[in-house]
C-alpha cells in the first residue's frame, strides 16, 4: 500500500507538491515530539545488545528489558541526583562571576570591558534566581519539561519492549522482496546509534573526570562546572573541546597568564590521551564523519533547535548515513 502510494505521489506532480508542503509544515509544529521520540530511540538502541544478552540467557522479554532499563535509572538517581544541588551552587557562582573573569581577563590583554553590559545581556541574575530555586526545576528545564523526559523513558522502555514486533510492523510497510534489506538496515542502524552513545558515555564521564582532576590540581576555582561542560560538549566532535575549554581559559587569566597557558595544554593532553587511545578503541563501531561534515552538522543543528539540535545533530546525521550506505550496498 505504501509502495502504491508513493508511485502515485511521484506520477502527480501537484500532488505531490501539496503532500511535501503538508509534511513539512506538520514536521515543522510536532518537531518536538519527533525529537523526543528520536532520543528514544537512541536510548533504545544503547541498551538493546544488553536486552539481547539476557534473552540469550533466557529470561524472559520483560525482566531483560526490566533489568537493564530499572538498572541504569536507579544508578542515574542513586549517583547523579545527590550530586545535583552542588553541582547547582557551583554553576550559580561561576556564571555569576563570569562577567567579572572576563573583565579581568580583558584587563590582562589591555581591553575595555563593562561587566554589566554582559550581565543585562544574558540577564544572570533573573536566570541564576531561577536555577538556584531547586534540582527538580533545574533538572525539568535541562530535559524540556518532567513530562518530555517521562515521554522519553516510556517510548524507549516500550520499544525495548516490542522491539522485533516493531521491526517487522515497519517491514511490513514494504513489499515482501524488501523485508530481509529492511530488517537489515533496522539492526545496522540500532548497532550503529547503540555504538555511538555507549562510547559517548564513557568518552563524556573519561573528558569529564580527568578535567575535574587537573583543573582541581592546578587550582582553577570552580572546577566541577568547567569539568562538566567539557564532559557534556565532548559529544559535540571537533567543536566541543574548544568551546568547554574557553571558559577555563578566562578564568585562568584572571589569576595568570601562565596558569591560562597551562589550562590549554592540560585540554590539549586530555584530549590527544583520548583521541590516540580511547577513541580508536571504543568509537571503532561508531560512524566515522569528516569534520566539515560535523561542523555543518552541528551549527545546523544549534540554528534550528538550540542546544538540543546540536548535541542530536550528530546522530542524526550517523542515521541518514547509515540509510544511505544500506542503499548504495543494495545496488
Amino acid at each position: 500500500m505504501l509502495q502504491r502510494f508513493i508511485k502515485y505521489l511521484l506520477a502527480n506532480q501537484v500532488m505531490f507538491a501539496l503532500f511535501a508542503i503538508v509534511l513539512g509544515w506538520l514536521v515543522f509544529h510536532v518537531r518536538g515530539i519527533l525529537v523526543s521520540i528520536f532520543i528514544s530511540y537512541i536510548i533504545m538502541a544503547a541498551i538493546l545488545p544488553i536486552v539481547d544478552y539476557l534473552k540469550i540467557k533466557k529470561l524472559p522479554n520483560v525482566l531483560a528489558v526490566l533489568i537493564p532499563y530499572l538498572g541504569i535509572l536507579l544508578s542515574i538517581i542513586l549517583i547523579v541526583f545527590p550530586l545535583v544541588p552542588f553541582t547547582i551552587e557551583q554553576i550559580s557562582a561561576l556564571v555569576k562571576g563570569l562577567p567579572r573573569y572576563i573583565d579581568q581577563s580583558a584587563s590582562t590583554f589591555g581591553f575595555a570591558f563593562d561587566p554589566r553590559q554582559l550581565e543585562q545581556t544574558l540577564n544572570l541574575s533573573g536566570q541564576l534566581g531561577k536555577v538556584g530555586e531547586g534540582a527538580f526545576s533545574f533538572t525539568t528545564k535541562v530535559f524540556g519539561g518532567l513530562f518530555s523526559f517521562l515521554t522519553i523513558l516510556i517510548v524507549s522502555f516500550y520499544l525495548l519492549l516490542y522491539h522485533e514486533s516493531f521491526k517487522k510492523w515497519f517491514a511490513d510497510l514494504f513489499q515482501p522482496h524488501r523485508h530481509t534489506f529492511i530488517l537489515k538496515t533496522l539492526d545496522q542502524i540500532n548497532e550503529k546509534l547503540g555504538a555511538w552513545v555507549r562510547g559517548q558515555v564513557v568518552l563524556s564521564v573519561f573528558i569529564g573526570v580527568f578535567s575535574w582532576i587537573g583543573l582541581t590540581l592546578i587550582g582553577i576555582p570552580d572546577p566541577l562546572p568547567l569539568a562538566l561542560l567539557a564532559g557534556i560538549l565532548e559529544v559535540i566532535p571537533t567543536l566541543g573541546p574548544i568551546l568547554s575549554a574557553i571558559p577555563a581559559v578566562i578564568v585562568a587569566l584572571t589569576i595568570s597568564p601562565q596558569l591560562a597557558v597551562i589550562v590549554i595544554i592540560l585540554y590539549l593532553l586530555i584530549q590527544a590521551i583520548e583521541n590516540n587511545f580511547l577513541v580508536p578503541k571504543i568509537m571503532e563501531r561508531a560512524v566515522g564523519l569528516n569534520p566539515v561534515v560535523v561542523i555543518l552538522a552541528v551549527i545546523t543543528g544549534a540554528n534550528l533547535m538550540g542546544i538540543s539540535g546540536a548535541l542530536l545533530a550528530i546522530p542524526f546525521v550517523s542515521f541518514i548515513i547509515v540509510i544511505l550506505q544500506s542503499l548504495e550496498a543494495k545496488k
